[in-house]
């Protein structure tokens, strides 16, 4: 007999940490859609909603189902599972909820690796691309730069050397679907029950390079803008995949806007290796790399060994994250307060 879980990435470790009882089983989520699950459980697939009291006792966006979650369920007569809680997440890639909302949202769960999608047309941004390495670092999957469309640029080596400036020690990868190159580099990745999630902006190429990896048509592919090579956001769900390997390809909507969210000093290192090294050579132990005397980090940028520009990325998104730490801390008290108030109600 088949067993999905199996077929779906359940490991031991996952099911030792599954509280069941008589009536609930062990579930995936693969599929979401505004509040709209698919699971597959170890019978096959089902459509799911969240039960009431998780709904009720859920603070934030992420205590909400993501795709990738192994979660608890029961299955009810004439009706859709229903999705009783989650099990911890052993990684996650979480940014600020688009808009003025001091919320995070979970965009994958469970991924073992977090390919990095950016093409090398229009849609090549290092900028860009410092924000996504920052939160899969943050993640706790690896993280790999997977770049597409290298048919449409006849610069392809620079534009690795410039990547791999930008993300120090990050596997890169530049590939084509249009000309079938770069697969066998890409498969390794897809071992049996390993997850891949793939994460980009809209025009990238991700659900093309989706198609070419299942071969089979299914995602839905779109030419991007004229003028400015941007998407039209083709894929709107999030959803696994199995590739014939066995292994299991998430495939996301294109994000347009990424901000930090509780990013930790370590994701920083990691990311800013280049900039966080030099700094260990300043004077003085809190150079802020402006003006100060003896500044390793200026002086490799009058060296032409730095770009200020990167540095300059490095300040604002340290800038990005305490902001983001100070809103959450202080919507964190209001949380608090409200959950008080309705512990004395009842």
């Amino acid at each position: 007999m088949i067993n999905y879980l199996e077929m779906y990435g359940l490991t031991d470790r996952i099911r030792n940490t599954a509280l069941l009882s008589a009536n609930t089983q062990l579930a995936r989520v693969i599929g979401e859609q505004k509040e709209l699950y698919r699971v597959v459980t170890e019978d096959g697939l089902h459509s799911a909603e969240v039960t009431g009291k998780l709904r009720f006792n859920a603070v934030s966006r992420a205590d909400f189902p993501a795709v990738g979650d192994w979660v608890v369920c029961r299955a009810v007569a004439n009706g859709p599972v229903l999705i009783e809680s989650i099990l911890p997440r052993f990684s996650q890639f979480t940014r600020k909820m688009a808009g003025v909302t001091t919320d995070a949202q979970v965009v994958a769960a469970n991924m073992d690796t977090v390919f990095i999608v950016m093409a090398l047309n229009h849609d090549f941004n290092l900028r860009r691309l410092e924000r996504y390495v920052t939160l899969a670092y943050d993640s706790n999957a690896a993280p790999v730069v997977v770049l597409t469309k290298a048919d449409l640029t006849d610069h392809v080596s620079e534009q690795i050397a410039a990547v791999q400036e930008t993300a120090p020690g990050m596997p890169v990868q530049a590939v084509s679907a249009v000309a079938d190159q770069g697969k066998d580099a890409l498969l390794p990745y897809f071992q049996t029950g390993q997850t891949v999630v793939l994460l980009g902006s809209s025009g990238a190429g991700k659900s093309t390079l989706a198609n070419w990896l299942l071969g089979a048509q299914v995602q839905a592919t779109k030419d991007v803008r004229s003028g400015d090579d941007h998407g039209k956001h083709t894929t709107t769900s999030k959803e696994i995949f199995r590739l014939p390997t066995g292994g299991l390809l998430m495939d996301t909507p294109g994000m347009r806007e990424l901000q930090l969210w509780d990013t930790d000093a370590t994701s920083f290192a990691q990311s800013f290796q280049d900039i966080e090294g030099l700094a260990q050579n300043c004077r003085f132990r809190d150079c802020t790399h402006e003006h100060e005397p003896g500044c390793a980090v200026q002086a490799a940028i009058q060296a032409g060994t730095l770009d200020p520009h990167r540095l300059a990325s490095y300040r604002k998104l340290q800038r990005e994250s305490a902001f983001i730490a100070r809103q959450t801390a202080q919507r964190s008290k209001v949380l608090e307060h409200r959950a008080n108030k309705r512990r004395y109600a009842n």
